[in-house]
């Protein structure tokens, strides 16, 4: 898996605001987009990946598609994310094949285990703090649940990247890193905000972020 360890889960009103916010993140220098459209039909879901499929291919950025499967199969995304309810990461690696990137969300060491042992290819792990952009939020972690968590992952022997996810703004990334996070995943931090280049070079180079 290529790696990139400073991740943008889209965010908007409309699909087409959330296309707009990609194209910004991506022209600004972000190389990692996760296209979460929520309450959409099918065919909505299918013509917006379709487009941020495009986008991505002309930054050369990697998409990956939240919980719907089928439609990360059907526009040749790089991969899919899937939630704690969503389709088991066994079942999507039977039907995507292992040329597609799989992540999962953990909010518990158990959670991460268990997405270890199936083969994930990277861990969401939050959220870190609240956030609007989720409905049925986990319970919040808090940098001492990253740091009790990453703990006891050390006597389980693993090689995957887990990146910290939830209510993430730019002065939490360092505390973040130094507990041994590979990255971070965020939405509001790189919505419509100005300067947005500038911001994610910092982010980049400060903290070594890919």
């Amino acid at each position: 898996m290529k790696e990139i360890q400073l991740q943008y889960i889209s965010q908007g009103v409309t699909p087409q605001e959330h296309l707009s916010n990609i194209k910004n993140v991506c022209d600004a220098g972000g190389r990692w987009i996760q296209l979460r459209l929520k309450n959409t039909d099918i065919a909505t879901y299918l013509e917006t990946a379709m487009k941020c499929r495009n986008i991505c291919d002309q930054y050369e950025a990697i998409m990956i598609v939240n919980d719907n499967i089928g439609v990360a199969k059907a526009v040749l995304a790089d991969g899919v994310h899937l939630g704690l309810t969503d389709t088991s990461i066994n079942e999507a690696r039977k039907i995507l094949g292992n040329n597609f990137i799989i992540g999962g969300t953990a909010n518990t060491i158990d959670d991460c285990r268990q997405h270890i042992e199936s083969g994930v290819d990277y861990i969401g792990l939050g959220p870190y703090r609240h956030t609007t952009t989720k409905n049925k939020l986990s319970p919040i972690l808090g940098i001492d649940g990253y740091k009790s968590i990453f703990s006891k992952l050390k006597n389980f022997s693993a090689n995957v990247p887990v990146i910290a996810i939830g209510g993430i703004i730019e002065k939490d990334v360092k505390d973040l890193m130094d507990v041994g996070l590979s990255g971070v995943a965020v939405s509001g931090m790189l919505t419509n905000q100005n300067n947005l280049k500038e911001k994610i070079e910092n982010i980049k180079n400060t903290y070594s972020l890919k």
